[in-house]
């Protein structure tokens, strides 16, 4: 009997010069697409037909968030301290850097600074097609990759990490997209890291 090997994951390394920056839905302010999937023949560049998205923004002044109805969305501040976003039902706390929330995209809220601006990683997932996770891995720590579409962010420093059988390295400001058919370890070896899940139902 002959025994079937795991499929080892496809990773692809992401350059700053591959993402797209444009306008928040609601043109407050510009977001840097860092990777995304869109519906066949939607406009990458626009906010119509969105499967999910994972992206850098800054938040320079407090205002209102766009309206994302339908979409999931998980956030963590990377640059600075002190963001809070009010709504009718309660604040949402983000003063922490590197403590992710998640949050229901088509709350009307406001972003109040407490301690000036700060830059936030954004991950958007249409709530009907996908299931997302942003967590924060630490130097050391091992884990296992469900099977699913996996991006690794180094939003500062560089980060070197073994994935499956590969030791892979982002250097600061770059990403990895892990494509894994299985299950895969992964162990962070150095560096800051937020690792975005994203899985199609």
């Amino acid at each position: 009997m002959t025994e079937t090997l795991p499929t080892p994951p496809i990773l692809t390394p992401l350059a700053p010069g591959s993402f797209r920056s444009k306008p928040w839905k609601n043109g407050g302010g510009i977001t840097v697409d860092i990777a995304d999937a869109c519906a066949e023949g939607a406009d990458p560049a626009g906010w119509e037909g969105m499967i999910w998205r994972l992206g850098r923004t800054a938040i320079v002044q407090p205002g209102p968030f766009s309206d994302l109805t339908g979409y999931e969305r998980l956030q963590a501040v990377i640059v600075g301290s002190g963001l809070v976003l009010d709504g009718a039902e309660g604040a949402i706390d983000l003063r922490v850097a590197f403590r992710p929330v998640r949050y229901d995209g088509g709350l009307p809220l406001v972003s109040r600074l407490e301690n000036g601006p700060v830059e936030v990683v954004n991950l958007i997932v249409e709530r009907a097609l996908c299931s997302a996770d942003l967590v924060v891995p630490r130097a050391g720590e091992a884990m296992s990759l469900t099977g699913g579409i996996h991006i690794l962010y180094a939003p500062g420093e560089a980060v070197r990490a073994r994935c499956g059988e590969a030791d892979v390295a982002v250097p600061g400001g770059h990403a990895l997209r892990i494509d894994a058919a299985t299950d895969v370890a992964l162990r962070i070896e150095a560096g800051q890291v937020l690792l975005a899940t994203i899985r199609l139902r």
